[in-house]
Order: structure tokens, then C-alpha cells, then sequence
């Protein structure tokens, strides 16, 4: 399929990890069309991630789970959409809002992946290879299109001019100085069985911070509380930026830090799309589909490995058998030998 000089619109409304992970996609897709006007949808929330990317001419929003969480609000997006008269659309991912937006939109050509009831209304269908990593995965949407090499740089988020200056002022306000080395904790992730214990990153943020480094904890407003109880363990005190930064800004922040210690979460990838080191825990997910894509990154999971996700992640482990044995055998001693390698 020819790409180049055409008006092509890309859809994708999943969530931050998951966004970042289309951003080697994003790249392909301006080298293989270097001609062409590339628009993206995006949930709202989440723009930062693609706002400032050179690789796109325009960005559109929706807010997904607020104004625009009705059927009326979807049709109004499609019609809008439509009156741009776009040549082509690669939707990304098969979810049914998204889905139902596409085949709604008047388009030249609808390509790529959608819900399996909405399939007849798609004229290239595009399905996703689910045993690749998902950024691989996103890029294969461009090979199954007719594009004969795939040119990207990894994931990238470009905050902008403003978040960087943002990011420099809050790093003097919370007393970080130039001299400093820092290290950035991200110990939240919105799936329960994720998460490694509160208490353990208190322990290597205290021994990382006996060694000289200044230690800062990242994350959302919904990992306020994980966050007060690990500082609740610590014996030095960190810097706690958590709930305090857009996810430009966050972005901008992490650039600043020499490692950033992660559950598998969103601002993992962030971290990733700004070129900072990562060492990050993995229990029931898996690294080789979902993980750090880069070569500057350590992986850490438990020893021997828990079998109780084989079939498939367990957002919930209430089995005895297991009892998240995945991320509770994983160790404080592993985690900073993995810092090792990084920091020395």
C-alpha cells in the first residue's frame, strides 16, 4: 500500500505504557511517508506522550472516561474526523471504542486491527502478532502494510520546551543540586499482583542513599499511599514528586536521574523513552513481550521463576499455591546487585 503523500490518520486509545510503545511505530511510519500528513487520536489524558513529536503533524483528543464516554460523544469524534477527509487510518489496537470510532469515520481506506464484529468494515485488515513485543508488534502493522523497513529510535517522548523548564525549576525547588546523583523510584502499578513490596523499596532507596546517591519517588496521585509507606520504612528521607507531575513533565523530570528503579507500570516506559538506565522487577508479566524496550536495562524476577501466570497474568493471586511468590521472592540483594551494573 503506498503511504507516502497522503493524509493518514492514526488511531490508539489504550493506555500510557502502551501509548509510549507505539512511539518506534510513530517514527516508522514519518520515515516510510515522509511526504504524507500524519494525524493521531489519543486519549486525552495521555497527549503528552505524542504531543511533541516531530513525526506527527497534529494530535486530536478524546476524553475517554469523561465528557466523551457516551456513543453520541464516539459519533461526534467519527463525524468531526470524517470532515478531514483523510486518505487512510491504521488503528492500532482492536478495543471496541476505538473500533467503533473507525468504522464511523468517513476514510479513504480503513486499515489495521479492530474488534472482531467490526472486521467487515475494514478494507486491510491488519491483525496483531500477539507473540512479538508490543512495539514490535505495533511495527508490524507497517510490514503487513507493504513497508520494507521499519527505521525508528526506540521509544521517545519529547516533553518540550516548557516541561523541560518546568522540570529544571522543580528539581531546584525540592533542593536537588547539579552535583547531586540521582536515583528514581517508580513503586506503583495499577495491577495489584505487580507491585513489589512497599518495605523493599525502602531498603534499597536507604542503601542507595547511604552510598551517596539522592533518591526521589515518582509515580501518580493513586500511588500516593504505597509511596507514604515506604517512606514510612526509610530511614533517610527522599525527594517525593509523586502526584505532583504531568506525564510531560514527568519525562522532563526523569532525564535528571542516573537510574530509575520500576515496577512493570507506564513511567517505566517513560523512563525508557528519555535514554535513563532502568532496573525493573517483573512477577506475573511477561519481559519478553511487555518489557524495557532497550538495551539499558537489567530485568529482575524472582529465582526460580513463579509458574502461576503461564496461562496468562492474574491481576488478583489469592491462590495458596502461589500467594504472589513472584514478586515476594524476588529480593532486596538482587535488585541492588542489578543497580550495580548501572552505577558504578
Amino acid at each position: 500500500m503506498e503511504l507516502n503523500r497522503k493524509k493518514i490518520l492514526v488511531t490508539f486509545l489504550m493506555h500510557l505504557g502502551d501509548l509510549t510503545l507505539t512511539t518506534p511505530f510513530i517514527r516508522a511510519l514519518r520515515e516510510a511517508a515522509p511526504d504524507s500528513h500524519i494525524t493521531m487520536l489519543v486519549d486525552e489524558k495521555l497527549k503528552d506522550v505524542v504531543l511533541h513529536n516531530p513525526c506527527l503533524d497534529e494530535v486530536i483528543t478524546i476524553d475517554k472516561h469523561g465528557r466523551d464516554n457516551s456513543i453520541l460523544a464516539l459519533l461526534s469524534c467519527a463525524h468531526n474526523l470524517g470532515k478531514m477527509q483523510f486518505d487512510i487510518l491504521i488503528n492500532l489496537h482492536p478495543t471496541i471504542r476505538c473500533s467503533f470510532i473507525c468504522v464511523m469515520t468517513k476514510v479513504g481506506m480503513r486499515t489495521g486491527c479492530t474488534h472482531c464484529l467490526l472486521k467487515p468494515w475494514f478494507d486491510v485488515l491488519t491483525p496483531l502478532d500477539r507473540k512479538k513485543h508490543a512495539a514490535d508488534m505495533y511495527l508490524d502493522v507497517l510490514t503487513q502494510l507493504g513497508v520494507k523497513e521499519l527505521s525508528h529510535r526506540g521509544l521517545e517522548i519529547f516533553p518540550g520546551k516548557e516541561n523541560r523548564a518546568f522540570a529544571e525549576t522543580f528539581w531546584k525547588e525540592k533542593g536537588v543540586l547539579p552535583s547531586d546523583k540521582l536515583v528514581g523510584f517508580n513503586i506503583g502499578s495499577a495491577v495489584e499482583t505487580k507491585r513489589w513490596a512497599p518495605e523493599r523499596f525502602a531498603e534499597v532507596a536507604d542503601t542507595l542513599s547511604a552510598r551517596g546517591y539522592k533518591t526521589v519517588f515518582f509515580g501518580g496521585t493513586m500511588d500516593e499511599d504505597m509511596v507514604q509507606e515506604a517512606v514510612g520504612h526509610m530511614k533517610t528521607k527522599p525527594v517525593i514528586a509523586t502526584g505532583q507531575l504531568s506525564i510531560g513533565q514527568l519525562a522532563a523530570a526523569m532525564r535528571r536521574c542516573s537510574l530509575i528503579i520500576t515496577n512493570d507500570s507506564g513511567p517505566m516506559h517513560v523512563a525508557i523513552s528519555q535514554r535513563v538506565p532502568i532496573v525493573a522487577m517483573y512477577g506475573p508479566s511477561h519481559p519478553e513481550l511487555y518489557g524495557p524496550y532497550t538495551r539499558l536495562a537489567t530485568v529482575v524476577t524472582a529465582q526460580p521463576p513463579c509458574p502461576g501466570c503461564a496461562a496468562g497474568m492474574k491481576h488478583h493471586c489469592r491462590d495458596a499455591k502461589y500467594n504472589m511468590r513472584c514478586m515476594k521472592e524476588l529480593t532486596v540483594k538482587q535488585v541492588l546487585d542489578a543497580c550495580d551494573k548501572w552505577l558504578c
